[in-house]
């Protein structure tokens, strides 16, 4: 399963199932990329819910699965989901998780913004979003967890190895650093403090 997992820098992510593959928040990335059978967006936000680079993926049958704000910032019909909903999706079991900021602006908890777990060859994959480390991650179950570290935004590398701590995942995988903010030494802290194996992975 790791080996199909591929960062795209920031918080985006492609995956790999045996015949879907499975986008999460792409944001600048290369034209060469497989298309979309799927796209979770997490949230409006341009570093996240970007129409030009959804336009790089999409075909004519790929679901967009979002928030409500999503829905208003894209010309594509969207599959809205909220915190707490789930969905099947081409076969793939969707959760909508919570994900905001406590004592920060950028997301606060009535956005509706979302994380999202999905099941993949019976292995759930945890995609946080951009979030704080909020009490709903206590009960997360996931065996990846994708997990902001960059601070400012969402939580730091301390913060974050926190939340993987209380979610204990096999494997965590550090994302949102290594452009505005956060970096590979924000990653190699992340991975110090963590009770989980961490991948830090490359950006393709």
């Amino acid at each position: 399963m790791l080996d199909r997992i591929h960062w795209l820098g920031h918080s985006g992510f492609y995956i790999e199932s045996p015949s879907l593959i499975i986008y999460f928040d792409p944001y600048e990335i290369r034209s060469s990329l497989p298309k979309a059978d799927i796209i979770l967006i997490t949230h409006e936000h341009f570093d996240h819910c970007s129409s030009q680079d959804i336009k790089i993926i999409v075909k004519t049958d790929t679901v967009v699965v979002g928030s409500s704000g999503v829905e208003k910032k894209l010309s594509q019909d969207v599959k809205v989901m909220s915190p707490g909903e789930k969905a099947s999706v081409k076969g793939i079991d969707i959760e909508a998780v919570a994900a905001y900021n406590i004592g920060k602006v950028f997301h606060p908890k009535v956005a509706g913004n979302t994380g999202f777990i999905i099941t993949v060859d019976n292995t759930r994959i945890y995609h946080a979003g951009d979030t704080d480390f909020i009490p709903e991650m206590k009960t997360i179950k996931a065996e990846i967890a994708l997990l902001p570290i960059g601070g400012t935004y969402t939580m730091n590398a301390k913060e974050a190895a926190q939340a993987a701590n209380a979610i204990n995942p096999k494997i965590a995988i550090p994302m949102h650093w290594g452009g505005a903010v956060g970096s590979e030494k924000d990653a190699r802290e992340f991975k110090k403090l963590c009770k989980a194996q961490v991948m830090i992975l490359k950006k393709e």
